[in-house]
């Protein structure tokens, strides 16, 4: 994860559930390669073909809300979104993006400075987002640091897995 975040923005409006990220009858896809070709189909129709890495999902409220499935986020870090910003998240889905490695920010207002294609800019410690077409700007509590390290890591198995190999190097060799 990079401390400051850049992209093009797709805005979502509200109550945008887990269904309209990746709908249900993609559940047995377990390779995010395929899962990616799926994201947004009925919500943003365009999103899986036209979308670049980097780019970053600007939401309403009660982002990601619906069942627990962690296909969402995964189908959306597959796809190379850079970030998404909402002013409200279901705790599970912002969990299970942190979890995942994919940057999830809640600023209240943040919907409301942003048209689709704008420009976004993200200051992750700093806690702003700044829309660089217009300079409007929202604030938010930065994430904190055990958030933040688990994203630096690429997610909670990328992060546990850099600390099992630290510790296995750590220990000496049986004589």
């Amino acid at each position: 994860m990079k401390d400051i975040i850049e992209g093009r923005v797709w805005t979502l409006g509200r109550d945008v559930d887990t269904d309209g990220i990746i709908s249900g009858k993609y559940l047995t896809i377990i390779d995010p390669e395929e899962l990616k070709k799926h994201v947004f189909e009925i919500a943003l129709p365009e999103f899986a073909k036209e979308a670049r890495p980097g780019d970053i999902l600007v939401a309403d409220v009660n982002f990601g809300s619906g069942s627990s499935r962690e296909h969402a986020p995964q189908a959306m870090k597959a796809i190379g979104v850079g970030a998404v910003v909402a002013d409200s998240f279901a705790r599970i889905f912002f969990r299970n993006a942190i979890n995942l490695g994919l940057p999830t920010v809640e600023a209240r207002g943040v919907r409301a400075i942003f048209e689709q294609g704008d420009t976004a800019r993200i200051e992750m410690r700093a806690g702003r987002i700044t829309n660089l077409r217009t300079g409007a700007t929202v604030t938010f509590p930065p994430l904190p640091p055990h958030l933040l390290s688990l994203l630096e890591a690429g997610g909670l198995v990328e992060k546990v897995r850099a600390e099992l190999e630290a510790r296995k190097a750590s220990v000496p060799a049986a004589p």
